[in-house]
């Protein structure tokens, strides 16, 4: 697994970040190949590559993962703890519901400034 320094100092892999998918987008994109033309995305082939994060929520404490997802398979490249300051925020965004989410709000302003070189 890559730490958050590892991602930050791959130039390539931080410009490749889609900011806007979320897992239920990931899902219907690279599984769902019969209706992607609706959403404006068209995956072509298993070349086809996507780079985003998310947090899983199942357990005490949130996790933000790195995921890097083709139609055949979704690879967790990274994972780390949610800073303090913002797991409030997040799980008041959730109304504290488990489960798989995007990143929004103040945990992807924290992921895309520390991020930034």
């Amino acid at each position: 697994m890559m730490t958050i320094d590892e991602i930050k100092n791959n130039l390539e892999l931080v410009n490749s970040i889609d900011w806007d998918m979320t897992p239920e987008e990931a899902v219907t994109l690279y599984l769902e190949w019969g209706n992607n033309w609706a959403h404006g995305k068209v995956v072509r082939s298993k070349d086809d590559v996507s780079y985003y994060f998310v947090v899983n929520n199942w357990k005490e404490e949130p996790i933000i993962y790195l995921i890097k997802r083709n139609s055949e398979e979704a690879l967790e490249l990274a994972a780390f703890n949610m800073p303090e300051d913002i797991k409030g925020s997040f799980s008041d965004s959730v109304s504290g519901l488990k489960g798989v989410y995007p990143v929004t709000g103040k945990v992807k302003k924290w992921l895309q400034d520390t991020l930034k070189k």
